[in-house]
């Protein structure tokens, strides 16, 4: 291959994520929302001056990555969180038995707070910047085993109440979505071993002090901005984490 051959190949491999990148920061700026189609592929390439098989380069990455649903004969969609095909993407404990179900949730607590450095880290926040704070147990089975401490930025959910997360009606990211327009299409989990506080083990039907599975999730919407920063605490007894459940299931 020749030199300019190779030079043509190198910009041709870059412009499609340039095209990727301009589309996930007109998703972040909401001016395609969930469930709505995005423009026709001849509109998109000639807004971004490229070709048409650039832009469905850069269109097939993003629906590998959930992000976009190609519908035949209708078009390209923004996905949507829907129940079974993106809880079980997010969601990761399962029973013994391998058993999985759908928690009910039930919130704890909720407050207005400032960010710690440690959450002004993951959120990308300056510390002390305004954020809400709440928890949540997690019953499954009948049996509560997740205690889950969430934060969120106030500059991304200004209107977020008590009441509003106690009443909602769907999921955690679904309301997210709903309410105000952000998509979850990603996180980053940490495990490690943690001890129940003691809220978290009269919750959990433990010891104060006792050993739990300590979970430490950023979740980010699109173009990586992280939009929630998670702590939960698992009751491992009767339940496992298992990542291979991540995986979206084929129901639509």
């Amino acid at each position: 291959m020749s030199t300019m051959t190779e030079t043509l190949a190198a910009v041709g491999g870059t412009r499609y994520k340039e095209v990727k990148n301009a589309l996930l920061a007109a998703l972040a700026a909401q001016e395609w929302k969930g469930g709505e189609a995005i423009p026709a592929e001849k509109r998109l390439a000639e807004r971004f001056g490229v070709s048409i098989g650039t832009l469905r380069k850069a269109i097939d990455e993003l629906c590998a990555e959930n992000i976009l649903i190609r519908h035949q004969g209708l078009g390209t969609f923004v996905a949507m969180h829907q129940r079974d095909r993106h809880f079980f993407r997010f969601f990761r404990i399962v029973r013994n038995d391998g058993d999985k179900t759908y928690p009910t949730v039930s919130l704890v607590n909720f407050r207005k707070a400032k960010a710690t450095r440690e959450v002004a880290a993951r959120l990308q926040t300056g510390e002390g910047a305004p954020v809400f704070q709440f928890t949540n147990q997690l019953a499954l089975h009948g049996v509560v085993v997740i205690v889950e401490s969430i934060v969120v930025p106030q500059a991304r959910f200004p209107d977020l109440t008590e009441t509003a997360l106690r009443n909602r009606p769907s999921t955690l990211y679904n309301f997210y979505q709903d309410s105000f327009g952000i998509n979850v299409v990603s996180t980053d989990e940490r495990v490690r071993v943690g001890q129940a506080s003691e809220l978290e083990g009269g919750l959990l039907g433990l010891a104060s002090g006792a050993p739990v599975l300590e979970v430490e999730r950023v979740a980010y919407s699109y173009n990586e901005q992280p939009v929630e920063y998670r702590l939960s605490h698992v009751n491992t007894q009767e339940y496992d984490y298992v990542s291979s459940y991540a995986r979206p299931s084929s129901g639509g």
